[in-house]
């Protein structure tokens, strides 16, 4: 299935808002149709469903004010709307900025002298033992409040 013309719009759906809250998205769908018929010249449209499920995702009161679709123009004479990838930010989040760069070289140095030591303390970290629940002082906090309550005892008295 090869394409004629494939073009990429930026669709303003703000007016679907100005229709009642229980047919905006709806509306927002028929608002793409038309956009499409006026802009690639033809009546026979097609919405891919990936873009309606993208209109109907926030439910029928509530679909985007703004959506970025592809529409390709194919050789049976219909135009197919589909949601737009942007291909530029996904090659942007491939390369790594400057300062990750920076960072993963010096974990990188780090981390191999780090591996060295863990593996001679290897066998001195088997014989330390985790924290429980049952070594907490939790007994000592009602010996403390009654060596209070004797203290306040024999304050009392003495006075």
């Amino acid at each position: 299935m090869s394409q004629e013309a494939e073009r990429v719009y930026t669709i303003n759906l703000g007016k679907a808002w100005l229709s009642p809250d229980n047919q905006r998205a709806k509306r927002a769908i028929n608002m793409i149709k038309e956009f499409a018929e006026h802009h690639m010249k033809t009546e026979q449209i097609k919405i891919d469903q990936d873009l309606s499920q993208q209109v109907w995702k926030r439910g029928i009161r509530s679909p985007p004010r703004k959506i970025r679709v592809k529409m390709a123009k194919t050789e049976d004479g219909y135009v197919m709307v589909s949601p737009y990838e942007d291909e530029t930010k996904s090659k942007v989040e491939e390369k790594p900025k400057k300062s990750e760069k920076k960072a993963e070289s010096k974990e990188e140095t780090k981390s191999e002298p780090v591996i060295k030591e863990t593996k001679a303390e290897k066998p001195e970290s088997k014989v330390v033992k985790p924290e429980t629940k049952a070594e907490k002082p939790q007994p000592k906090k009602k010996a403390d409040t009654k060596k209070k309550s004797a203290a306040k005892k024999s304050a009392k008295k003495s006075k």
